[in-house]
């Protein structure tokens, strides 16, 4: 016997229905997942106000000057190390360096030994341990404090380059230079100074003048 038309119909509406109430249990589901993944697409393709600045090459451009100034620092019992006068001075984010414009700086070793340079231009690395001297430079370590006997002389290093490491007490040069030491002078074509082990090295084409010392 046939099922009439109009059951057929009834039993059809409830299978929808029933597929329309599972349906509607997933369909939350289903548009948090679509959200999802359109906030994953907005977020890989929309462009932000920082990512040129976060992309863009450091170049070898100063990003702060300093003029016409004087800086000091102290060790942790306040006694002064260093100062560094300059009429200019130029920071350099590529290399972390210190470009330094007629530069005077004093620094001042554990024992209290002075030193003195000047140049033209001065390079400074990020801490301060090593600072390059161009164009008239000179060096100037003071005389220190006699222990026993006789006063040593003060030494004094000129050239048109020179190589400071302030932490090891050493001066380098591959050009040529001249020393001055009491009254006797030394030229040379580089040289290598160890000023805590009292090391002068001197190459190249060499040469001295020794003053007589007083009796």
């Amino acid at each position: 016997m046939s099922t009439p038309v109009a059951v057929r119909k009834a039993q059809a509406w409830m299978v929808m229905r029933g597929g329309l109430d599972r349906a509607s249990i997933y369909l939350p589901i289903i548009l948090m997942g679509f959200m999802a993944l359109g906030t994953y697409w907005l977020a890989r393709n929309t462009p932000t106000l920082g990512g040129a600045e976060s992309q863009k090459q450091v170049t070898h451009d100063p990003d702060y000057f300093m003029r016409r100034f004087s800086v000091k620092t102290f060790d942790a019992t306040g006694r002064i190390k260093s100062e560094i006068h300059g009429s200019e001075a130029r920071h350099y984010p590529d290399t972390d360096t210190l470009q330094i414009d007629q530069p005077r700086i004093r620094s001042f070793n554990d024992r209290g030994e002075l030193t003195v340079a000047t140049a033209r231009t001065a390079l400074s690395n990020a801490d301060g341990s090593e600072v390059q001297l161009i164009g008239e430079a000179v060096v100037t370590r003071e005389a220190p404090a006699p222990a026993k006997g006789a006063q040593p002389p003060k030494l004094e290093f000129r050239g048109d380059f020179l190589h400071v490491f302030v932490n090891s007490e050493r001066i380098r040069s591959h050009k040529p230079v001249e020393l001055v030491r009491g009254n006797d002078r030394f030229t040379a074509d580089s040289l290598d100074y160890d000023n805590i082990g009292r090391v002068l090295e001197l190459h190249g084409r060499v040469h001295g003048v020794i003053q007589p010392r007083a009796n």
